[in-house]
């Protein structure tokens, strides 16, 4: 297939379709507003469902009632938008039914502004609802990356029985990029016999619930999900590592902050500085063994994020206090620079 120039949301949008998504609820909010705008005009044709719901509450709601119905579907906004869908998440967490969220990721907290952050990290890897809960998260570097996991989103889901969320900052939803659409590797996913699809009698009613009174029964529903998070982490956790075969100096850095982290390494190394890159591609797990590991080779860890420092709570906990871990962050919606980068870098080789 040929690549084609699209915008971000655009490419996310398309590559859910080709995924198999023919449902999709949502509410506009800058900067992912050209997703709920490609949905309008691609879901007809596919005979899908789009619908522009009446507030963000309405729209996880609409995803909790098409996800028990076993079909694919997708929502998507930006901070403010995500927060309103918080309540929805957990009550899907707690079903146990798949979908996927995408959070296009803007200045906050508060309406705040509509450039690009990453100051949603906690929200996203934390829970962001209420109770014992996680989400499969994410993070995407470049839009041909959102579009491969977009893909793949709906059969992590599918597989887990557990909603997954793209993490993009308002650059991935902004920026066009040549992309090309390629279906996953083949994962053998369950029949989704649990599923609210009506009822002839000549099977076990299907019961989609998130409320459990009985303390006992509400125990062994928490071990189950808990149970299965650490499968998801045996097998679902991706890292991408540049330049750490001789690093002395590690960057911490994900999503489209990764990218220009590179620059500041490639700078670095010509200077002799020997850098390299640790880049989260699932910011939830998160692959603290890959920095555990790189602690025993690097002198120290720079974290930087476009945050006041969320990611980088990670990161130490899992250096565990071997190495220094060092934080670098830019807010309001301005990005890093490879120079700001390699200056934080130099300062850290030299010990202030």
């Amino acid at each position: 297939m040929a690549k084609k120039l699209m915008k971000g949301s655009e490419a996310i949008a398309e590559a859910a379709i080709q995924a198999g998504c023919r449902y999709f609820f949502g509410y506009p909010i800058t900067p992912q507003n050209e997703v709920p705008e490609y949905m309008s005009r691609r879901m007809p044709q596919v005979d899908g469902c789009f619908l522009q719901a009446e507030s963000e509450v309405a729209a996880i709601n609409m995803v909790y009632g098409a996800a028990g119905a076993g079909a694919r579907v997708m929502t998507s906004s930006s901070s403010p938008g995500i927060s309103l869908k918080q309540e929805g998440i957990s009550y899907i967490a707690c079903a146990e039914l798949p979908c996927v969220v995408v959070n296009i990721v803007r200045t906050g907290p508060g309406l705040g502004g509509i450039q690009p952050s990453q100051g949603d990290y906690f929200q996203a890897t934390k829970g962001g609802g209420h109770g014992d809960y996680h989400l499969v998260v994410l993070a995407p570097s470049s839009i041909q990356e959102a579009a491969d996991m977009v893909m793949e989103a709906f059969d992590i889901a599918d597989m887990y029985r557990n909603p997954v969320m793209i993490l993009g900052d308002g650059m991935i939803g902004q920026m066009m990029e040549p992309v090309e659409f390629h279906q996953p590797p083949k994962r053998e996913i369950p029949e989704k016999t649990w599923a609210a699809t009506g009822w002839d009698g000549t099977r076990e009613r299907a019961i989609i619930n998130s409320l459990y009174i009985e303390p006992e029964v509400m125990q062994v529903v928490s071990d189950r999900l808990q149970k299965r998070y650490e499968l998801i982490k045996q097998n679902e956790t991706r890292v991408e590592e540049y330049k750490m075969e001789d690093a002395e100096y590690c960057i911490a850095a994900y999503g489209t902050t990764a990218r220009v982290a590179k620059s500041a390494v490639n700078k670095a190394r010509e200077m002799g500085i020997k850098a390299g890159i640790i880049r989260p591609k699932t910011v939830w797990p998160f692959p603290s063994e890959a920095f555990c590991k790189a602690a025993d080779q690097v002198k120290g860890f720079l974290t930087v994020e476009m945050s006041a420092g969320q990611m980088v709570e990670d990161v130490r906990l899992a250096v565990n206090g071997k190495k220094p871990v060092e934080f670098y962050g830019v807010m309001g919606g301005f990005l890093p620079t490879p120079n700001a980068i390699l200056e934080k870098l130099i300062q850290l080789k030299e010990g202030k």
